[in-house]
């Protein structure tokens, strides 16, 4: 596929009159979503975007939305979706990164976009003003992205600044047959898409459409409208982070729902409790299926298929599902050393993977680029080891990210935000472990002398700053952080002290 817009024309050649998205009542088949597609690609281009060009979608989850991804790609354009979680000034940073001036987005983020300086700003929910601007289009002929670029996706950095993922056509083509390869898919699958489809749950449609499947898009993430989506619209395949399942488990209604529908119920972007995961696999059924990847090497790094968390007997392969998987047969794994040596079974090193699935870099960071790439592997950046089975088991993290209902957060952003409290004089921010979440994000900090705060105004200030998805569940304030010799705070006697050894 040397295009996103291929896999929905796939689709549409095993039938027009199939429905390729389902909203609530509304049913959109394969042929008008290509109509569109081709629509949303000479208005585009009327607005003077040309092949290569960047254009953003700011949108919760919304079908509409997701179709406008095939009339960006139809004219060679660049998708880049735009995390509604965000706050005004990270998705202004991004766009500014991305030059990207052009942006499709759902008037709930009407207040975000007059704050962002655009050339091109389209309402998608506005009938009126979306026909208005549909009508006004060039003829165009199918066109093919330069350089193969397909998406850039946002990436949160220890610094605080973002990065941009470089994902390529042939990237997402390693990842769809992957995933075709690696997972089971019986007949027209029905895939339900509660998470957000700017993440993991978006890119999971394309092997979907690549069999002219539907996709049932929910708008919000309401776990009893999950559950019955599932029995009335007979779901094949799903995909949820750690933390929803855990909510799914306690569910009212969970232990009437007939699974029997499902194939496969993917999770990931986030370390699950194996104990949890047990159960799920005795309440949902045998259909649990783990993914492990990056935003630089999407979603199929190593992989978990639901057969894989039994044994040969049948019985629950317990040791086995605290892994990730196995290296995906089209990914080299290995596990290196700080100077580019290869480890061994067993040995702990830092996760490093080569092959068609790792992105083409960080756009306009070379240096960036450069770093996760040397010694001709890409650097995920994650500790672990391999097993004598080959099984990926993943033990800690090099950088300090903390993935918290399968979100990435990182501490040094966390810390400018308390930093700017003025009570604090120093502070460390750290993931735990969360039953719930995956990991929790808690803080300890150093009020300067004489200054007095309390706990809420700290949590408070900072969901002001970066939103409560990154905030502290916690924070304790400590008389003197410890140090090193140099000044620098120890965050293992941090974690250790919370840990409370």
């Amino acid at each position: 596929m040397s295009s996103l817009v291929d896999y929905l024309d796939k689709g549409a050649s095993l039938g027009r009159d199939a429905p390729c998205l389902v909203e609530g009542a509304q049913t959109v088949s394969y042929g008008e979503v290509q109509d569109l597609s081709w629509s949303v690609a000479g208005a585009l281009s009327a607005a003077g975007v040309r092949p290569g060009d960047k254009v953003g979608i700011l949108s919760a989850n919304n079908a509409r939305a997701f179709a406008c991804v095939f009339g960006i790609a139809r004219l060679g354009a660049v998708w880049c979706p735009i995390n509604p979680r965000n706050e005004t000034a990270e998705n202004r940073a991004l766009l500014e990164l991305f030059d990207c001036d052009c942006l499709l987005y759902h008037s709930a983020y009407e207040a975000m976009v007059r704050e962002i300086p655009l050339r091109v700003a389209v309402c998608l929910d506005r009938d009126d003003e979306f026909v208005d601007w549909l009508s006004q289009r060039d003829p165009v002929e199918p066109s093919d992205p330069p350089e193969d670029l397909a998406m850039l996706v946002g990436t949160g950095g220890t610094t605080g600044l973002p990065k941009g993922v470089m994902l390529t056509a042939r990237n997402l083509e390693t990842m769809t047959a992957l995933t075709l390869m690696g997972y089971p898919f019986a007949g027209r699958p029905a895939y339900l898409a509660l998470a957000p489809l700017t993440h993991a749950a978006g890119v999971l449609c394309f092997p979907v459409l690549a069999l002219g499947g539907r996709i049932v898009v929910m708008p919000k993430p309401d776990l009893g409208a999950f559950l019955e989506l599932i029995e009335r619209e007979r779901i094949t395949h799903t995909f949820l982070p750690p933390t929803l399942i855990y909510m799914l488990l306690g569910h009212a209604r969970v232990h009437e729902t007939d699974f029997s529908s499902l194939q496969c119920f993917w999770y990931g972007a986030a370390p699950m409790s194996v104990a949890r995961l047990a159960e799920a696999l005795v309440v949902i059924g045998p259909v649990m299926a783990q993914l492990f990847g990056q935003s630089e090497a999407p979603m199929m790094v190593s992989m978990l298929p639901p057969a894989e968390h039994f044994d040969s007997s049948g019985n629950v392969a317990t040791r086995r599902l605290a892994s990730a998987g196995r290296p995906s047969p089209l990914v080299q794994v290995a596990i290196m050393d700080a100077d580019g040596h290869v480890l061994g079974t067993g040995e702990r090193g830092e996760i490093v993977v080569r092959g068609s699935l790792v992105m083409a870099g960080y756009y306009k960071d070379p240096e960036a680029t450069a770093q996760a790439s040397r010694f001709g592997w890409h650097h995920t950046g994650d500790v672990g080891y391999l097993d004598d089975e080959g099984y990926l088991f993943i033990v800690d993290r090099l950088k300090d990210m903390i993935i918290t209902g399968g979100f990435n957060v990182y501490s040094a952003e966390v810390e400018q935000a308390l930093m700017q409290h003025p009570a604090v004089r120093d502070c460390a921010v750290i993931g735990l472990p969360d039953e719930k979440w995956g990991e929790r994000v808690e803080a300890v900090v150093e009020l300067k002398p004489g200054v007095e705060t309390s706990v809420p105004e700290l949590i408070g200030f900072v969901k002001e700053r970066i939103g409560s998805v990154k905030a502290p569940k916690a924070i304790a304030i400590w008389t003197e952080l410890p140090r090193s010799r140099v000044g620098k705070v120890l965050k293992t006697e941090v974690r250790t002290s919370l840990l409370g050894g």
